[in-house]
Formats: structure tokens, C-alpha cells, sequence
């Protein structure tokens, strides 16, 4: 697959910026940070420090999955924000389009993850040593075959959000590591940060801000 890497180039999306902090709209396709070799060298945080040469890493998105995404603007910010993800102070939510439609308007998946590492980047449900996780959700259309769901993590693993929704039988429309026949034959991953809470780091007033899915 990463042979394939053909990232979007659209141009960058600046959500908000002041003294301390940057948020943009990352697109689908497009990796957070550089991948090994040169042909994975284009991702989000090199666009963004062409701009903002000072602007620096606090958290990722999967390469396939697009919405919000903040960096720090000053080494403190970092700190701060660093912090506030490590003791899981910030809000996320996500838009999701997953197949099927489940049975319930709403619930949690409850259920601990590891790297599957014979097939590595997937993660998978490991009971004995996987690291906790867990997810809430809620249905917020049935379009029949499919539905719209708003997820909101609780714990940030890697491909927390794709791997929960697959034990739930429902994966995420577009997936390619999880979703199998028509499920997968999506032009994207429907998968969205639409918003991040989050604590300033200047005066820690509780920040909002939001991008709409583009599906």
C-alpha cells in the first residue's frame, strides 16, 4: 500500500490559529507525520510548518481518516496540550459511516486492543494483553444499508475507532484494513474528527472547534 501513496494536495484548511495553537482540516489520504523512505516524506505537519515554520506535534490522525487536527505553536502549548491528551482531558468526536445498521440508537464497545503483528498496522481485540479501550457511539441516521454514527472516544489507540466498529459488526464504509466486499468499495474512509475539545494553553479556557465531514 505504500507504494500506492498518492496524498491529496488540496490546499491546507486553517480551522483557527492564535499565538499558541493551530488547527487545520486534514485531508483523507494524507499521512500526519512522514512515513519511512522518501516516497512517504509528503504528510500534514510538513505543509503545516511551510507555513508556520514554529509549529509543532502534539497528536495523530490515521493517514486515511480526515477532520481536525491541532498543533502547537510554542514549546509550552506543546507541554500543555501533550498533557491534556496523555490524561484524556480532551473531548473528540467523530463522524462515521459504518455498514449495516445497528440494532440499538446508541451504546459502548468496551473492548482492549493490540498491534496484530504478523499483519501490522492492524490492530486487533486482545483480551490478555491488549491495552484498554473504549468507545461510546451514537446512531444519528439510518440510510438502510448503511448508517451514520457520531463516535466518541474515550481512549486513543491506533485504529481504536475502525477496530471497535468492526466488533461491532458494523466497519467503517471505505476501510481498507477492516471492511471486506461492498463495505470497502468506498472511494475514502468514511471515518471524521469533526470536533476537539480541548483546555487553551493560555489562560486553559475550554476551546471548541469543529470541521464538517465532507461525506
Amino acid at each position: 500500500m505504500d507504494s500506492e501513496y498518492n496524498p491529496p494536495q488540496d490546499p491546507l484548511v486553517i480551522l483557527h490559529e492564535d499565538a499558541e495553537v493551530l488547527l487545520v482540516d486534514k485531508p483523507s489520504g494524507l499521512l500526519s507525520v512522514p512515513g519511512k523512505g522518501e516516497h512517504l516524506a509528503d504528510c500534514l505537519i510538513t505543509r503545516v510548518q511551510a507555513v508556520f515554520p514554529q509549529a509543532l506535534l502534539v497528536h495523530r490522525l490515521d493517514r486515511d481518516t480526515s477532520g481536525v487536527m491541532i498543533f502547537a505553536l510554542t514549546p509550552h502549548a506543546q507541554r500543555h496540550l501533550g498533557l491534556q491528551f496523555e490524561k484524556r482531558m480532551t473531548r473528540k468526536t467523530y463522524v462515521a459511516r459504518v455498514w449495516g445498521v445497528p440494532a440499538e440508537k446508541s451504546g459502548s464497545v468496551d473492548l482492549p486492543l493490540i498491534v496484530d503483528w504478523p499483519n501490522r498496522p492492524r490492530q486487533m481485540v486482545c483480551h490478555q494483553t491488549g491495552k484498554p479501550a473504549q468507545t461510546d457511539w451514537k446512531m444519528v441516521k439510518n440510510d438502510g444499508e448503511t448508517a451514520r454514527l457520531r463516535l466518541f472516544p474515550k481512549t486513543g489507540r491506533s485504529h481504536q475507532l475502525r477496530v471497535h466498529m468492526l466488533a461491532l459488526g458494523h466497519p467503517i464504509l471505505g476501510d481498507p484494513f477492516y471492511a471486506t466486499g461492498a463495505a470497502r468499495d468506498f472511494p475514502r474512509l468514511m471515518l471524521h474528527s469533526e470536533e476537539l475539545r480541548f483546555n487553551h494553553p493560555q489562560g486553559g479556557a475550554s476551546t471548541k472547534v469543529q470541521a464538517k465531514a465532507p461525506f
